[in-house]
């Protein structure tokens, strides 16, 4: 995997939606004080939707009307919005806000393993294969013996998030195959809002109409969520795969189990086992053998040497 160099702007726009993304994640501890899983995704998932609708009305172009469009940018919004947000915000009633970052930065190993089958121009090569395995191994450890002990709550909430990694990986194959002729933006705003069509009723129905008498971190944190984790972070992962290129918005699921991390434990008081740091250690160790580029610039260093 190659990838073209990024400059200051491009590093600076990274490390901003590595904060975003492991913002939600942090947001959604908060909302849960109040709210239920259901309930919080279709918040994330109608703000967003607005915020970008909001983007295109004033700077983008206009989004798709024909019918295959919208059933395409359908199953889109529910393999890579409704699904996964819905596992992991479910999965975080169960662990803290950073082991689900931690499993959920497993998502490039699903898309290389499912790419492998349902692709054939990305086949796994040896070095991914080794990727692989360090992940899983990051996962065991951080996982720990309870998971073969029993389905608990912990695990079971462990799973969700690693089926959730699983949906956007199956996300990432269905948007190449079908969503290419769309501009990404357009793409974007596109699925969040079929995303909110699919939530919003279904939220309704199984928890009721939200109380909308909540305390000001409660609707900060449902704000921040829709507008900075869905709106914002939809723009810059764009704007980077624009002039960075798709290779580096891979270094971005090394940055965020760190924001997430740092949140938790800075304001929310969470604490972060050894075995959770260690195998964060190794899924950051597997995503930079399937990167390539620190591999390569190591065995370069050493034949000039």
């Amino acid at each position: 995997m190659s990838g073209r160099s990024m400059g200051g702007v491009e590093w600076l726009m990274l490390i901003a939606l590595s904060i975003v993304w492991g913002g939600s994640f942090f947001f959604v501890e908060i909302a849960l004080a109040a709210h239920g899983p259901l309930t919080i995704v279709a918040a994330r998932i109608t703000i967003g939707a607005f915020g970008l609708l909001l983007g295109l009305a004033f700077f983008g172009p206009q989004l798709p009307v024909t019918v295959g469009s919208w059933r395409d940018l359908l199953v889109m919004g529910i393999l890579n919005n409704v699904l996964p947000f819905s596992l992991i915000t479910w999965g975080q009633t169960h662990i803290d806000a950073g082991p689900a970052s931690i499993l959920n930065a497993t998502t490039p190993f699903f898309a290389i393993g499912l790419a492998h089958f349902l692709l054939q121009s990305e086949r796994a090569t040896p070095a991914r294969l080794i990727g692989i395995g360090l992940g899983v191994a990051g996962v065991a450890l951080l996982a720990g013996p309870s998971a073969i002990k029993g389905l608990g709550g912990r695990t079971v909430g462990q799973a969700a998030v690693l089926a959730a990694a699983a949906c956007y990986a199956l996300a990432g194959i269905w948007g190449k195959r079908r969503l290419g002729g769309l501009a990404p933006m357009v793409a974007a705003t596109g699925m969040l809002v079929a995303s909110s069509v699919v939530i919003v009723p279904i939220a309704l129905v199984v928890e009721g109409v939200p109380n909308l008498s909540m305390e000001i971190e409660i609707w900060g944190a449902l704000i921040g969520i829709g507008l900075l984790s869905a709106s914002l972070a939809y723009f810059l992962y764009f704007k980077i795969l624009a002039t960075a290129g798709a290779n580096n918005l891979l270094l971005v699921t090394m940055l965020i189990p760190v924001t997430a991390l740092g949140l938790s434990v800075l304001v929310l008081g969470e604490t972060v086992s050894a075995n959770a740091m260690i195998g964060m250690g190794l899924i950051g160790l597997g995503l930079l053998v399937i990167d390539g580029r620190a591999v390569r610039g190591l065995l370069a260093a050493r034949g000039e040497a």
